[in-house]
């Protein structure tokens, strides 16, 4: 089960403040709180902030190194030295180099621009300076978005008889390059440190050409948006700036693919142009980006675009297959520790990053994958807010050959035979420096629904969105709900709470938590929409945060779950008494934080387990893939938890779901099947429920037997009703496809075809 954050929490003193500043601005307190809890604490912070611009820009003087840096660069050009940039392979080193190289063009230097393949490896290596020496023989190595973690490289670079002078915004190693350094990290006058390798190479460009670098903004932004810094500081002022080049005046490059979209937001950027940037560099061709982006041939930009798309959607389909291995590794050994580590001998090197993040996603820990390369594995590590991924893999150095990289991202090289012995030693570290909390699943909510119109209206301004700056999110509270598929068959799902229209995507599988008693959260943020010229206010449904021990209504559904369950096969379990029990989930519970999932079919049993107090409360279906120790209650048919390591059945049926190699047990053998002993299975009772609902005949809906008791209000009870419907539903004499009961006429049968008349026959008579 998730767990919901509020973003912010004021005291009175500060709460006050907000007040006052809201009152200043004229913002609602709801915006002015968000912009306090993000740092903007004074009314010219929240002005700066609400209106971005090169205003803001700071002095790239202020940055050590950077006058050094320009001298240098000025003696190249008045000598005429051959100057090589060497850069990265991703969207933020494509831009940067692209941004170098054409200020140095306007500087007066014919530069040569160089970007290694993903296969070459993470940052410098001296067979990549060997392959810039044969080509070009430069006098001077300008880096851009690498270079601070290459000592030894730079070293190797000077020996060749050229002078280096490294731009990088990476972490700080503990061994610097001897050499002209610039980077945001360096505790100096510059007072902002976010910077992507391409902001750091702007900076240098404002160094050299002052504002005839602004016609370079719009790599600039791309790359911030593509290499996820923070948008806060002089990211936000860089990004909003260089939208606004792209929307007035989109260079051919950009343009190719934006097609038809009229609003260009930080979005656009980080799903439908970064994406093909990166695609270039994970398919093994970055220099083809690199070359569309230093292009001015309008038909060679559209064939390279082309290009890249192609390679975009290649590598969707590596990103999918690459998943689906991954996912499988991790069924097979199992994700019980706080980190994921998986190798792969056929892996493609350019997309272990982007699954690793959806891992991260998916199982609420860091990742790291690797591909296997001779006694080499080269991985990309990626992490959860809370983690520290750079941090912890410093820590664990002894057994790493090389990193770098950021909080949240890293590339990490280590030997085969080290790989054991870094995860655990990985694990160790987390498991001392972090909290369970740290690994919990949360959702970020600015406020409750309030101020619909005004609160939407102002959310504009705080774009442009995206990592440190991420779209404001709140909930709303409901119970039972009138959600519904758009259309008929549609995976997408709309409901109406407190007048305010939400929509739900691909949200389907969250129709039954909705319609239900449970006592919900739904969190959701604002789209405003114009259509034919009129307005209109809607909510994106985020997340549902549910309590599994409410509501009353929803025992029916709970109900027709476990009767369902019946027509599975039972499963090998060993029995536990009840002690037994107890002291079993004791054990598992405070040795691992992952890998136990209990099964309830009656929330009534569970007051017998005090040892699951605190453990989360799943209905229905699991609501994350963690793998995290959780109690599910009535799982659909079906279920897959072949993930766990043991699965409890807490109450029988010890049936229903996918279990895979887990370890089965079941304690059900001490509590009684109330419910369906209380069923009258008797020919005469049931022929008189399908009387009752053929008196209903044409006005009976509902898109479960649950659903359909509960309208249809006979006198024989809502479970006897569940029952029958199953049965009669099973014996082909009813249907309740596309939410209506319908009768099927002419069709003769017997009870005793029903197989959850016969189940339900046996526990009555055992």
């Amino acid at each position: 089960m998730k767990k919901l954050v509020r973003e912010f929490e004021f005291q009175p003193q500060e709460a006050s403040v907000v007040q006052d500043l809201a009152y200043a601005l004229a913002l609602t307190e709801t915006t002015a709180g968000i912009l306090y809890a993000r740092g903007m604490d004074t009314v010219e912070k929240m002005r700066a902030f609400l209106r971005p611009s090169r205003e803001h820009f700071l002095s790239p003087f202020l940055m050590s190194g950077m006058r050094e840096a320009v001298e240098l660069i000025r003696r190249a050009r008045d000598e005429e030295w051959r100057v090589a940039i060497y850069g990265d392979y991703d969207a933020d080193g494509i831009g940067a180099s692209a941004i170098l190289f054409r200020a140095l063009s306007i500087y007066g230097i014919d530069a040569y621009p160089f970007v290694p393949e993903r296969a070459e490896g993470y940052g410098m290596s001296e067979k990549t300076v060997d392959k810039i020496f044969d080509e070009f023989l430069p006098d001077l190595v300008i880096t851009v978005d690498c270079g601070i973690s290459n000592k030894k490289e730079v070293e190797y670079i000077q020996q060749q008889g050229a002078y280096v002078i490294v731009t990088d915004h990476h972490e700080l190693p503990e061994e610097l390059p001897d050499c002209i350094t610039i980077n945001p990290k360096f505790k100096d006058d510059y007072p902002y440190d976010n910077l992507c390798g391409a902001g750091v190479a702007f900076k240098l460009a404002c160094a050299l050409i002052g504002e005839q670098a602004y016609s370079l903004l719009d790599f600039a932004a791309l790359s911030t948006v593509a290499d996820s810094v923070p948008l806060l500081g002089e990211n936000r002022d860089i990004v909003a700036e260089g939208l606004k080049l792209i929307s007035e005046q989109p260079r051919p490059a950009l343009a190719a693919f934006l097609g038809k979209t009229t609003e260009i937001t930080a979005q656009t950027l980080a799903f439908t142009v970064a994406p093909r940037i990166n695609a270039a560099g994970r398919m093994g061709d970055a220099k083809a980006a690199l070359k569309l982006f230093l292009s001015e041939d309008e038909e060679e930009i559209a064939e390279l675009a082309a290009l890249l798309g192609k390679y975009n959607i290649e590598r969707q389909k590596y990103c999918d297959d690459l998943y689906a291995q991954a996912t499988a590794q991790i069924r097979e050994e199992g994700a019980y520790g706080h980190i994921v580590m998986l190798a792969g001998e056929n892996w493609n090197a350019g997309t272990i990053g982007i699954v690793a993040a959806r891992i991260v996603e998916g199982y609420s820990r860091p990742a790291l994958l690797f591909v296997k390369n001779g006694d080499i594995l080269r991985g990309s590590a990626r992490s959860i807010d809370n983690v520290n991924i750079f941090e912890a893999l410093k820590a664990c150095s002894e057994y790493i050959e090389e990193f770098g990289g950021h909080a949240q991202a890293a590339g990490v090289n280590v030997k085969t035979e080290n790989f054991t012995a870094l995860k655990e030693a990985l694990n160790r570290y987390l498991d001392e420096h972090y909290t369970k909390e740290d690994f919990t699943p949360t959702v970020i909510v600015s406020g409750d629904a309030c101020d619909y119109a005004r609160v939407s209206a102002e959310l504009t301004m705080l774009e442009p969105f995206g990592v440190g700056n991420r779209r404001p999110l709140f909930e709303i509270g409901a119970s039972s709900t009138n959600a519904a598929p758009v259309k008929p068959h549609s995976p997408h799902v709309t409901l109406n709470v407190n007048r305010l229209e939400l929509i739900g995507f691909n949200s389907e599988d969250l129709l039954k938590i909705l319609r239900s008693d449970l006592k919900k959260r739904i969190v959701f943020d604002y789209n405003r929409s114009t259509f034919r010229g009129r307005e209109y206010l809607k909510g994106f449904v985020r997340s549902v945060i549910y309590d599994g021990a409410s509501g009353t209504d929803v025992e029916l559904d709970l109900f027709e779950n476990r009767m369902r369950a019946l027509l599975r096969e039972e499963l090998q379990a060993e029995t536990l008494t009840l002690a037994e029990a107890n002291s079993f989930l004791r054990e598992q519970t405070e040795k691992c934080a992952y890998g136990l999932c209990c099964v309830c079919w009656d929330r009534s049993a569970l007051s017998q387990f005090p040892v699951l107090n605190g453990i989360s409360e799943d209905v229905f279906s699991l609501s994350s893939a963690s793998v995290g120790n959780t109690v599910l209650i009535a799982p659909e048919p079906d279920t897959d938890l072949s993930a766990y390591r043991e699965v409890v059945f807490l109450d029988s049926p010890a049936c229903g779901v996918r279990t895979g190699k887990a370890r089965i047990l079941t304690c059900g053998q001490n509590f009684k099947d109330d419910s369906l002993l209380r069923l009258d299975v008797s020919r005469e009772s049931l022929l008189s429920v399908y009387t009752a609902l053929k008196e209903k005949r044409g006005s009976l809906e509902g898109d479960t037997y649950a659903d359909a008791a509960r309208r249809a209000v006979l006198g024989c009870g809502p479970e006897q009703t569940v029952f029958a419907l199953a049965v009669f539903e099973e014996l082909g004499l009813i249907s309740l496809e596309g939410g209506q009961v319908r009768f099927m006429t002419g069709k003769k049968t017997e009870l005793t075809n029903s197989r959850i008349y016969l189940a339900v026959m046996r526990i009555q008579e055992a």
